[in-house]
């Protein structure tokens, strides 16, 4: 009995012997159509005592896989599934077969580092991929826009019961650019995103309110981050056309041979042409170039280097906002203009290099470089003639500006005791020089008629951040982080001959639990601290003092899975914001806020009606106010309180595609005591499109039913050239009419 005993613990003993020195260190995964690497698959053990994502390159450690495991389940939304037993694993490199993923292959995980909104991220953009640009920020649920200077200027932003303007407190970049620029001409946090070709967007990773440590300046709503393909799986070429004539053509080219292996680098080139005079009854002749060139390829068995180059140029003419009364008395069309020489031309350069390294002990660290030029002027009336009667109210906004940053993270798993934990930490930092930022008056785009502000400014943001993860058990993770950001704010006023200068530091505290009841259900408690910084100019005359807002939040809610056929996603939640002092860059003066508080309640639903066939709808409700003041006098200008938006997709991978989706956003105070009222719209669009292996061929309609609406709405005080007193009321920007475009795309 006894030798019984002892040969089978020796047999025991060599068996995992043999088992651990066949176990490969990791897996690096793959798409089996593109041979492309894949990052952000989940692999993980069935109870989930391991769960990772794959890096950029697409590999995995298995450093924290426990002794005890046999099988590891490897899932991605848009390809197949798959379960390996670990005995058979004989190489390194997974294939996954793509497939229109159903909801019933989709697990419900979230993290600190993912994010509670991964899953509906990923689902989204693999169902309903974006098709144009105005598409992009449209990805994020209950996320709004609204254009209305001719589609040059970047989009006013709508979320969570914020009028962001032009991204006041919203953080977006793209491949770790930021987009957003403070100090603005035009606005503090300005982000035009129009140098991005919508076609080459990847993922779309997002969140609400300000509860992660690596995202910094204007995240408190939220933020979005944007990542560009890596990998083109096939060139292409294609061809829109629509009405207004409208034409856009786009391209991407692989400049290094794919071969029939896996592909461990890339180099693409891509290019994007538009024109459009527009459906207003002015011409709006705007035009716009892209270009990008990106490369992505490993430097060495541990380092992977990934650079890019790309440029914007655009240039349009706008109608701008125009007064109900015009349009009531018929002065004016729908679609008209007061004063027809609005609009502008801006430019975008930018190069970035990122260099990922793996080190020897398990760690990841980052390195990023980025330098941006950007140009920018704007022409703009919305009074008319309230302030100058002979010659009219039109202004220039102008600058030139390099922004010069760096970025650097670094991530390592660790132990605190007998628990897994992840340790991050990172610095950023960001350099704006900006160049003769001047708002003017203008007459006719050619004439200065006075000038009202005019200098130069150099903004400093230098931050840290650190966060430790720790799991718990296979149910509850927790992590804590806290950010310190520093600012220096330089300004030269030309006009007035003086310099100021101002100095802010503010610490930031990040707490996020989240726990795992089971299979189905997931929920979450995320909290912290995110602030926005006010424009240079109000920093400089405030003296540091209460120029790096604060903002509190709160978020309570979940992500359930139910049945095999739907995911539901919701919170309740809550922000607030302390003083603020703005910078209104269409008059050129410093306007005192106050704090404020926002409380709402998201929902978003994913739902597979049939095979191919999906439903989705993003629900919001707030109620935004003003705090310290009159009950009556506490409501928040343009906020919105009520949106959704939604629709149905039919999704396969060849042959026949389309959608039917809707907006809606509720009536909305426009002004403080709730007097004037921005009318809310209903707006629908579809798409169809049929795909084969070489080409695909499709229509789009924006506002289906032809709906006349007001995209954006302002209670303006303006005159008008025959009036003798200036009037208040709503002054809109028309949204677009039923637009219809085709194309055709070729795939060699």
């Amino acid at each position: 009995m006894r030798k019984q005993f002892l040969f089978s613990v020796v047999l025991l003993f060599i068996t995992v012997t043999i088992f651990s020195q066949s176990l490969p260190k990791g897996i690096t995964i793959y798409s089996e159509a593109g041979k492309t690497p894949l990052p952000d698959v989940t692999v993980y053990t069935s109870d989930f005592s391991f769960a990772e994502i794959t890096d950029e390159n697409g590999f995995v450690s298995f450093k924290n896989l426990p002794a005890n495991a046999k099988k590891i389940i490897i899932s991605a939304i848009g390809f197949e599934t798959k379960n390996l037993m670990l005995a058979e694993i004989t190489n390194t490199t997974i294939w996954l077969q793509s497939k229109i993923t159903t909801l019933n292959d989709v697990v419900v995980r979230a993290s600190s580092k993912t994010g509670i909104f991964k899953t509906i991220s990923d689902l989204d953009i693999h169902i309903r991929p974006i098709v144009n640009s105005q598409e992009i920020l449209r990805m994020v649920p209950g996320l709004f826009i609204g254009q209305h200077a001719g589609g040059g200027k970047a989009e006013q932003i709508f979320l969570r019961g914020f009028d962001l303007d032009h991204g006041t407190d919203i953080h977006l970049s793209v491949d770790g650019l930021p987009v957003n620029m403070v100090s603005h001409a035009h606005g503090q946090g300005y982000a035009d995103l129009h140098f991005v070709i919508p076609e080459l967007i990847d993922k779309v990773n997002f969140s609400k309110g300000p509860y992660y440590s690596d995202k910094g300046n204007l995240a408190t709503a939220g933020y979005v981050a944007f990542k560009t393909k890596n990998y083109l799986e096939k060139n292409f070429f294609k061809l829109e056309g629509g009405q207004y004539n409208t034409v856009r053509a786009i391209t991407g080219i692989n400049l290094l041979p794919s071969g029939n292996s896996e592909r461990n680098q890339s180099l693409y080139f891509a290019g994007e042409g538009s024109f459009t005079k527009g459906y207003f009854d002015s011409p709006q002749d705007f035009s716009r170039f892209n270009g990008m060139i990106k490369y992505h390829g490993k430097t060495g068995n541990n380092s992977t280097l990934t650079a890019l180059v790309s440029g914007l140029t655009s240039k349009w003419n706008a109608s701008g906002q125009i007064p109900d009364r015009a349009v009531a008395d018929g002065t004016i069309g729908f679609f008209g203009a007061i004063d027809n020489n609005e609009g502008g031309n801006t430019s975008r350069y930018n190069a970035t290099a990122e260099l990922m390294h793996n080190l020897g002990n398990g760690a990841v660290i980052k390195n990023q470089l980025f330098y941006s030029r950007y140009l920018f002027e704007l022409y703009s009336n919305f009074t008319f003639f309230k302030e100058d009667p002979v010659n009219g109210d039109q202004i220039r906004q102008k600058e030139a500006r390099d922004i010069l940053g760096y970025n650097l993270s670094y991530q390592q798993d660790n132990n605190i005791g007998n628990k897994k934990g992840q340790f991050s930490t990172g610095a950023q930092l960001r350099y704006d020089i900006i160049d003769n930022i001047e708002l003017t008056r203008t007459k006719n785009r050619t004439v200065n008629t006075q000038p009202i502000m005019l200098g130069d400014i150099n903004e400093l943001n230098a931050g840290v951040f650190a966060q430790e993860k720790v799991v718990l058990n296979s149910k509850w993770d927790i992590a804590a982080g806290i950010r310190l950001d520093y600012f220096t704010n330089k300004y030269n006023d030309k006009l007035a001959s003086a310099e100021q200068s101002s100095n802010s530091v503010i610490v930031s505290p990040k707490l996020n639990l989240n726990y795992r009841m089971n299979d189905k259900v997931q929920l979450y408690w995320y909290s912290g601290q995110g602030f926005h910084s006010n424009d240079t100019r109000v920093a400089v005359v405030q003296n540091g003092r209460d120029v790096v807002t604060p903002a509190w939040g709160s978020d309570v809610g979940g992500i359930f899975k139910l049945g095999k056929k739907a995911m539901l996603q919701t919170a309740v939640w809550y922000l607030w914001l302390k003083q603020e002092f703005v910078y209104v860059g269409d008059e050129g003066v410093v306007e005192p806020g106050g704090k404020t508080q926002r409380i709402g309640w998201d929902l978003s639903l994913r739902y597979e009606l049939s095979k191919s066939l999906y439903a989705d709808a993003d629900i919001t409700l707030t109620n935004p106010r003003a705090l310290e003041v009159d009950k009556a006098e506490s409501y928040l200008p343009l906020a919105p309180r009520f949106t959704s938006v939604g629709g149905i997709t039919y999704r396969k991978e060849k042959g026949w595609n389309g959608s039917l989706r809707y907006r809606y956003m509720a009536n909305r105070p426009a002004n403080e005591d709730n007097s004037v009222i921005a009318k809310g719209y209903f707006v629908a669009d579809a798409a169809i499109n049929y795909t084969k292996n070489k080409w695909e061929a499709g229509i789009s309609v924006q506002n289906l039913f032809n709906t006349k609406w007001k995209e954006t709405q302002f209670d303006t005080e303006s005159r008008l050239q025959n009036e003798t007193t200036p009037v208040s009321e709503i002054h809109f920007t028309p949204g677009t009419p039923f637009f219809a475009r085709l194309s055709f795309s070729l795939f060699f």
